[in-house]
């Protein structure tokens, strides 16, 4: 029974990971595989911090994984990544736009 699960898995596994390989299956592994750096980012800047902390690479891993996912979901017609990822993409970009406009008041208040 054991050895029925495991060739069925195998089986499974190659079906999904080789037979259907093509340039949108890489595309959409590279785009998932930067969407996560952004975990490492954020892990490795908040034990160099000693806290929890948010650095903006976090939130550009978050833009560009999340546009390539997007892309992707777009082109393999799938509804559920495109509907989830153009509302996150959003999101990313406001963060990103709510970070800079903070650090140019920063900046302006330090000049002075």
């Amino acid at each position: 029974m054991l050895i029925q699960y495991g060739a069925a898995l195998g089986n499974y596994l190659y079906d999904v990971f080789v037979a259907k390989f093509d340039f949108w299956l890489a595309f959409g592994l590279v785009a998932q595989l930067f969407f996560t750096a952004r975990f490492l980012v954020q892990w490795i800047s908040s034990e160099r911090a000693g806290k929890s902390v948010v650095p903006m690479a976090f939130w550009f891993f978050s833009m560009g994984g999340g546009l390539m996912t997007l892309v992707y979901g777009l082109v393999k017609r799938e509804p559920v990544i495109i509907v989830g990822q153009a509302l996150a993409t959003i999101i990313y970009v406001r963060n990103i736009m709510l970070i800079l406009k903070h650090r140019a008041r920063e900046s302006q208040t330090l000049d002075r």
